[in-house]
């Protein structure tokens, strides 16, 4: 008989290394029940908001996952066998599965959905067409609300999210200024991506080089939060907005950090800071989709893919997402 090979969480991680609290485990070739699909997998996506599910806090918008349970993380793949009228064996879907070989999943807690197999590269319904993608236009055109001619700042801008919200900006006319760690990937972001500015924050002073933007920052994607958000408040212009979709600067332990030492800095430049995830906007899904596939059509926008092979090589491809060691979207390739 088949087995699936599947990652179980086994105690809370304290740190930003997870490898102690997860475990490579195997069991028969699970069946669905009436009403499931069952999964099987082409890629994993890799997402650092993931770690917040691993903590046991109960005021996140997914609450904790239970110990001896399987890791829950977006899936591509096929159908393989279904017990709902509304997909078929061979589909090709998205949704919130397992770190497995094989996923069961209740397609409507899942948020499964069909995708097109017609795209060129399917890693791409992880990347430009997927929730990163949605993420970023949502961030950047709804929650901040960028116009042409602003400042526009991206944390993580190497990131899955960070490098889409870059691109977006430019598109929407923005001036672009970008924070990623090491000297390499602040030149690909220059050079590639063609921002007006990427600052190291491993080796430059944030606030010092921010504090060189003309008119100070309008709009704020972060990512972060952290010391970083600390070193942008006092940079931002009148009436700025920051739009807060991660803290993987806080993620460690229980994941609640503290709030930024220039708070202050909200009131005396009447800052609007706003908070969002990806729940919020599901239900737009299909028109963000419409709209990122024109650029991507239109070659105005692009995603790179950092794919490690083999569900036995998960953890180390998650690991990347806390090191700073990818460019652009972590997948695993299953």
């Amino acid at each position: 008989m088949t087995t699936n090979r599947f990652w179980q969480l086994n105690s809370r991680p304290e740190g930003s290394d997870v490898s102690g609290s997860l475990s490579l485990e195997s069991e028969a070739m699970p069946a669905p029940a009436e009403g499931e699909v069952l999964i099987k997998a082409a890629y994993l996506s890799m997402d650092a908001g993931t770690r917040m599910w691993m903590t046991e806090r109960e005021d996140s918008y997914q609450p904790p996952l239970e110990l001896g349970t399987k890791m829950v993380g977006l899936v591509i793949g096929h159908v393989v066998a279904s017990h709902d009228d509304n997909f078929a064996e061979g589909d090709l879907v998205r949704g919130f599965g397992q770190w497995a070989e094989y996923s069961v999943v209740d397609p409507l807690l899942s948020g499964l959905v069909k995708i097109d197999s017609g795209v060129s590269d399917i890693k791409q319904h992880f990347g430009v067409l997927g929730f990163n993608g949605w993420t970023a236009l949502w961030g950047i055109q709804e929650t901040a609300a960028v116009k042409a001619g602003d400042n526009v700042l991206v944390s993580a801008a190497a990131g899955s999210t960070g490098v889409l919200a870059c691109q977006i900006a430019k598109i929407l006319g923005a001036n672009v200024y970008g924070l990623a760690g090491g000297p390499d990937k602040c030149r690909w972001l220059e050079e590639e991506l063609g921002i007006v500015r990427a600052i190291d924050y491993k080796n430059e002073d944030v606030a010092a080089e921010l504090a060189k933007v003309e008119g100070g920052i309008n709009a704020y994607f972060d990512n972060v939060g952290g010391p970083i958000l600390d070193a942008v408040l006092p940079n931002m212009a009148l009436y700025g907005r920051i739009a807060l979709c991660g803290l993987l600067a806080q993620y460690e332990g229980d994941g609640r950090g503290r709030g930024p030492d220039n708070f202050d800095q909200i009131l005396m430049k009447r800052l609007r800071i706003e908070g969002f995830f990806s729940p919020d906007f599901m239900d737009q899904g299909e028109r963000l989709t419409v709209q990122l596939k024109t650029w991507l059509d239109q070659g105005l926008i692009d995603t790179p893919f950092d794919v490690t092979e083999g569900i036995e090589n998960v953890l180390a491809a998650y690991a990347k997402l806390f090191t700073g060691g990818n460019i652009g979207k972590v997948l695993v390739k299953i």
